[in-house]
């Protein structure tokens, strides 16, 4: 083992150009870790939020941040049974807790890491650690969607909603999705019953449409500010609305109240327990992640420009970034 890495390393708050390459320190190993070589990770709205300074006082500089790791077991401590060195593995390091996952290797608590799924690339699996624990705490834990409940999941084609649609349909509901016209096709072929081009039509009358007036049981709410306003308009009485961003102004809930609705806002903790039954459905062929552009770690600026402005381009799915090599497959921009 040597006692350097490559490191991606956030200097400062700001633009995309804060990060900057360096060799760093490997973490030691306490008795009940595991050091793993990061084969993979990814990058989520999350972390360009972090590198602007959105959560500052939670982040102290320099610091390496990134919420997804993929990767083979190098070393276990002491008191570890659970994993073998060769093992591999995937997880989300503990979020504001420690070093990142932009780096070459990371050292996590084992309570964290999960058996990677078989059927799955360090790169594929990478992109469903954060996105795949926040869709189950948020339709498993938090709303309880239950089988021939219709849910509305907004940005289908995005990071979090390829694997929302597809959790959802694995748990038996009706899923009707927002998207570009141009995705409807791709949202359809992951498990979605219907698609609302919502850059021409109000999906609130969409809703109420195709829901007979009745509204649905679920929203799940990935955008905010005035999707998040608007989307009480769509639930049926006692639905519930779950919504994983920030709210940075007070919302009118009103129309929540007439109809009884519960909200749930979700900050997803990780364990292993969510990784396990993720890769149930994964190995099942119910739930695969969507990659829609990929580069090495050398290149993470460009990968935060592409997914900070994701609607220049044809991005569908997840930015997945190579550590252990020099992918790179980059999504058309649109004219």
């Amino acid at each position: 083992m040597t006692d350097a890495m490559k490191a991606v390393v956030l200097a400062r708050f700001g633009g995309a150009d804060a990060f900057e390459l360096r060799d760093v320190s490997v973490p030691r190993v306490e008795s009940r870790q595991v050091r793993v070589r990061v084969h993979a990770t990814a990058v989520n709205p999350l972390d360009f939020q972090i590198r602007r300074g959105d959560y500052a006082d939670y982040v102290p500089l320099p610091a390496i941040i990134g919420h997804d790791i993929s990767g083979v077991v190098e070393e276990v401590g002491s008191h570890v049974t659970e994993f073998r060195v060769g093992d591999a593995v995937y997880y989300t390091p503990r979020i504001f807790g420690g070093p990142g996952s932009y780096a070459e290797q990371h050292v996590a608590d084992v309570d964290l890491v999960g058996r990677k799924p078989e059927n799955l690339t360090h790169l594929e699996a990478a992109s469903l650690t954060l996105v795949g624990g926040t869709v189950w705490e948020a339709l498993v834990t938090r709303t309880q969607l239950i089988v021939g409940e219709t849910i509305l999941i907004h940005a289908g084609a995005g990071g979090v909603g390829t694997i929302a649609i597809q959790v959802a349909k694995a748990m038996g509901a009706r899923v009707i999705t927002t998207a570009k016209a141009a995705d409807h096709e791709f949202v359809r072929s992951l498990g979605a019953d219907a698609a609302i081009d919502f850059t021409s039509t109000d999906y609130v009358e969409a809703v109420a449409e195709m829901t007979r007036g009745k509204g649905v049981d679920v929203v799940f709410d990935t955008i905010g500010g005035e999707t998040l306003t608007r989307s009480p308009l769509t639930l049926a009485d006692f639905g519930r609305l779950v919504t994983i961003v920030d709210i940075a102004h007070p919302q009118n809930l009103i129309e929540a109240w007439g109809r009884n609705a519960t909200y749930h806002f979700v900050f997803t903790r990780q364990n292993r327990e969510k990784l396990e039954a993720l890769t149930t459905l994964v190995e099942r062929g119910l739930v695969k992640p969507i990659i829609g552009a990929t580069l090495p770690l050398a290149r993470m600026s460009e990968a935060h420009e592409l997914l900070e402005n994701r609607k220049l381009y044809a991005l569908r799915g997840k930015v997945a970034i190579d550590v252990a090599g020099e992918t790179v497959a980059l999504p058309p921009r649109i004219s």
